[in-house]
């Protein structure tokens, strides 16, 4: 399983000057098992803040987070994060740096070696599992990271814009590849990006949000067929009405 029910989620910081930011305010959102839904808006919206709430990593000012029907309250192994950044461990070799969080959570060695094994293969890198991080490419690093993520069998993988610094062709690559790999595991992902057309050609949903704060504006499903083909006139159709969507000023929903 891995439903996602956001009720009522708001979040704020404490300026310098002791004024307060709101980042997040009244946010409702629900994302299905299995689904794949991207989240959409402008800078500063609060997208990377919602995500960094859902994995438990802060707490938010008001709202509840519900996995499955359990209220999430911090750090769960049903949840794992794919940061921007490749956040390995460079003097770690890639099959060490996937193990990790299983050896954290005490996982016997033979044990995690095989599950590590296994998601190298599935992110194509079995043949890379004794380099290290300086010794791979941009796309290499960040599917070690997928592979990290996926060892520990979460139900919910949250993605924070993971292809964002990478070439066109790479980028376009690796997507492929994680629709490849979502087929594969049915996890439920919540995937952020700034690219419209990244997320015309990923999800099933593509939840936009307003500027800040961040309010629910629009949830536009994507009906088209996977493969998707990005120069269909279809998927140029939809990749407008999102564009709009985001370029307009959104009214709460």
């Amino acid at each position: 399983m891995g439903k996602l029910q956001i009720h009522d989620l708001s979040q704020s910081f404490t300026r310098d000057d002791g004024s307060e930011l709101t980042v997040l305010d009244h946010l409702n959102i629900e994302v299905q098992d299995k689904e794949f839904v991207c989240i959409l808006g402008s800078s500063g919206c609060g997208k990377t803040t919602l995500l960094r709430l859902i994995a438990g990593l802060d707490t938010a000012r008001s709202g509840t987070i519900l996995l499955d029907g359990e209220e999430m309250k911090g750090p769960s192994s049903k949840v794992g994060f794919v940061f921007q950044e490749y956040s390995l461990f460079p003097w770690r070799s890639v099959i060490d740096n996937v193990v990790f969080g299983l050896e954290m959570k005490g996982i016997g060695k033979d044990e995690r070696y095989r599950i590590a094994e296994r998601y190298l293969e599935l992110v194509n890198l079995t043949q890379f599992r004794a380099n290290y991080p300086a010794e791979l490419s941009g796309g290499m690093r960040q599917r070690v990271a997928v592979a990290r993520a996926l060892a520990l069998d979460p139900v919910l993988l949250l993605m924070d814009e993971p292809f964002g610094a990478l070439d066109a062709q790479t980028r376009n690559m690796l997507q492929i590849e994680l629709l490849e790999i979502w087929e594969k595991t049915k996890k439920t992902i919540i995937f952020i990006t700034h690219s419209v057309d990244e997320a015309v050609f990923l999800s099933d949903r593509i939840i936009v949000l307003t500027p800040r704060p961040g309010c629910l504006c629009h949830i536009v499903p994507i009906n088209l067929p996977r493969p998707r083909d990005r120069t269909s006139t279809e998927f140029a159709q939809v990749r407008r009405h999102v564009l709009d969507l985001i370029n307009q000023k959104c009214s709460i929903q």
